[in-house]
């Protein structure tokens, strides 16, 4: 029997877990409280008028700016992204694009993971843009189309792609990425299976949540609960790596990053 369906929201906050473990050469595990931002990319206006908490493109406690996220430069992000569906031979005849991220906090943010979601004009999830950065200033996507979707708005989607940015000073270039997500509805589930060159499971990390609805409510609860969220990310990335240093686990340089982009 199909699941019920569960339809994405236009624009929520997700509540959740992120969880990072590590397999080789040794284990090590971390998981950490956060709260993500699913937004509509063209309702942002929407959303930042009728909030007293959340800015877009302004200063908030919880905001969101364009500048942070895509080309960089502060532009709209649905130009940038459509030219990329474009090249990859989608066109989804301006169907919604929502944006799973962390927001500014305080005036501080660090994504190491956001998602686009892109879905065709009958809210069918077809393509998703996963946008990666590093400690280091680089960022690199990898867009991979919704091959095996159908109408079950909750059937799992199993994607891949080889890995082609320098994400961690522990790990080398080489290797490939396996996601395993559902479209966001009322839960948010996303898997990522990383494995080195030579096919050996390196670490999987993973992102559950509980969608609640967008507003100063929620928003405030969040902002008590995660005061200082988007500062921790990155204290943690560095406090985590000094722990796997002393575990013995070998840096590895970090090469140029990729000429193109985005990995279609």
């Amino acid at each position: 029997m199909a699941q019920e369906r569960s339809e994405a929201p236009p624009s929520c906050l997700y509540a959740g877990e992120v969880m990072h473990k590590r397999l080789i050469p040794v284990q090590h595990k971390l998981s950490y409280r956060v709260f993500s931002l699913f937004l509509d990319i063209d309702r942002l206006d929407d959303l930042a008028a009728s909030s007293r908490l959340f800015g877009y493109n302004r200063r908030a406690p919880i905001a969101f700016f364009d500048r942070d996220h895509g080309p960089r430069d502060g532009s709209h992000l649905r130009p940038w992204i459509e030219k990329h569906l474009r090249d990859s031979g989608l066109d989804l005849t301006g169907g919604p694009i929502r944006l799973l991220c962390f927001p500014r906090l305080w005036g501080f943010v660090f994504n190491p993971l956001s998602v686009y979601y892109c879905y065709d004009a009958n809210e069918r999830l077809a393509a998703v843009l996963y946008y990666v950065s590093n400690t280091f200033g680089e960022q690199h996507s990898y867009l991979l189309p919704v091959t095996d979707r159908d109408d079950d708005a909750s059937a799992q989607i199993n994607q891949r792609a080889s890995k082609k940015f320098y994400v961690s000073p522990f790990n080398a270039v080489e290797g490939e990425y396996r996601f395993r997500l559902t479209p966001p509805g009322d839960r948010l589930a996303l898997l990522i299976r990383q494995y080195d060159g030579a096919g050996q499971e390196l670490l999987l990390a993973s992102h559950t949540a509980q969608a609640q609805p967008f507003g100063d409510r929620a928003l405030a609860t969040a902002l008590v609960r995660h005061p200082l969220m988007t500062y921790k990310v990155i204290a943690g990335i560095h406090w985590e790596a000094l722990k796997l240093w002393l575990k013995g686990v070998k840096l590895v340089d970090r090469p140029a990053p990729p000429k193109q982009e985005v990995s279609l």
